[in-house]
């Protein structure tokens, strides 16, 4: 363990931050650029489809990497494999087939998402490893990172909004790619020494579930919490507030752009906060496991009705209005809220539930779940949007809200 456990903390904290500010930004590059140039929310969908996939695939192999050759290693594979996807990005060429641009976008979005979650896996199981243990320290510390982790994420879709509309797509791109390189020249240089190496339960591969029937029903109640976030999240709701913002014009379609990016980054950033502040605001200071296992349970009830109301809302409305776009936005708010502190408790739980010993490797199949229900809610974001609009993404959010209510019941079985 580091003799400096702050200095370690903080050092990863840094390095988190920067690549999911690149990644917010990316995310919202390619859906309003893609959205501008024509492409149908299935098309949309599609863009980020190997993105979802790839984290799947990626967190199966990354625990097992980590113990092998150490969080740090996968640390600065991550931000190195970002870098690669952002130049790659920038050689797209408008010339290229509506077919060609899709397969392009879709494999560089993959190399993005292995990247994202070698990152991810990192910065959290070095929490575990990190953190003290006395005081509800761990709740805490994964908290503030999540918290601020998602903050960030949040101001990089404003960023990816702006960068578009002031700069254009290539110069934000290669702008971003700069960036970057300089943050991981610098993690590498100032990194203390210290941080969790190599594993030493460096085992064989165990079998892809964990050993441990909470971590499987955690992570099960986790995809579809993530499922239901993502099916309106990813093409509905930007899609939607853009074509009720834009009036066809140059002018019209920019400030569309920035109000679209201004809300997805304001949903994202207090989403954070309350991550962040979720310790607190559910009073959980040296509460025991198991009364943090039944406030999982709670709050996943709590969050089904949300998306249910907004459907229904839309329905009714039946066409566009000032009434309906305040009503979503600030149901959705509400929804974010709820959605924060359910993903602040699953964060905490996996980390008190997994042992010292495999971590990497309980953490990395978690986040497999996690990376299985955005490419859900992904698919079914864009059929759902294209077959039934607004109101179908979110009934269907609802229904998969229901299924993380359930799968969270199970964890009192064990």
């Amino acid at each position: 363990m580091s003799q400096n456990p702050i200095r370690a903390y903080a050092a990863v904290t840094a390095a988190y931050w920067a690549f999911m500010l690149s990644d917010g930004a990316l995310r919202m590059l390619v859906l309003l650029h893609f959205n501008g140039l024509g492409f149908s929310p299935v098309d949309l969908a599609w863009l980020f489809l190997l993105y979802e996939v790839a984290g799947i695939v990626t967190n199966l192999g990354a625990g097992w990497l980590a113990a092998r050759f150490g969080l740090a290693a996968t640390l600065y594979g991550g931000l190195g494999l970002q870098i690669g996807a952002l130049v790659a990005l920038a050689q797209l060429d408008p010339a290229w087939s509506l077919t060609a641009s899709v397969i392009f976008v879709m494999a560089v979005q993959g190399v993005s998402g292995v990247a994202k979650d070698l990152a991810k896996m990192s910065s959290k199981s070095a929490v575990k490893l990190l953190a003290p243990s006395a005081d509800g320290a761990l709740f805490r510390w994964v908290a503030a990172l999540t918290g601020s982790k998602n903050a960030v994420k949040g101001l990089g879709f404003f960023l990816g909004a702006a960068l578009l509309a002031l700069a254009g797509f290539k110069p934000a791109v290669w702008g971003m790619a700069g960036v970057l390189t300089l943050i991981l020249a610098a993690v590498v240089l100032f990194l203390p020494k210290g941080l969790p190496g190599r594993m030493k339960s460096a085992e064989s591969w165990g079998g892809w579930r964990s050993q441990d029937p909470r971590v499987n029903r955690l992570s099960l109640a986790r995809m579809f919490l993530f499922g239901a976030r993502d099916v309106w999240f990813v093409v509905g709701i930007p899609v939607y507030f853009h074509a009720v913002l834009a009036d066809g014009t140059a002018e019209g379609n920019r400030e569309a752009f920035f109000l679209t990016g201004g809300f997805m980054a304001l949903w994202i950033i207090g989403y954070g906060a309350v991550q962040g502040f979720a310790p607190r605001l559910l009073g959980a200071k040296a509460q025991p496991e198991a009364a943090i296992t039944r406030k999982a349970i709670t709050w996943a009830g709590r969050l089904v009705p949300i998306p249910f109301g907004l459907a229904l809302a839309v329905a009714l409305a039946g066409a566009p209005a000032p009434w309906l776009t305040v009503t979503l936005v600030a149901g959705l708010l509400l929804f974010g809220a709820v959605f924060a502190l359910n993903s602040s408790i699953h964060s905490y739980l996996i980390l008190a539930f997994g042992s010292a010993e495999r971590i990497t490797r309980d953490v990395g199949f978690y986040y497999m779940a996690n990376a299985a229900g955005r490419l859900m809610g992904t698919l079914l974001s864009g059929l759902s949007y294209q077959i039934g609009g607004l109101a179908l993404c979110l009934a269907t959010a609802g229904v998969m809200a229901a299924t993380s209510w359930i799968s969270a019941r199970r964890l009192l079985m064990v």
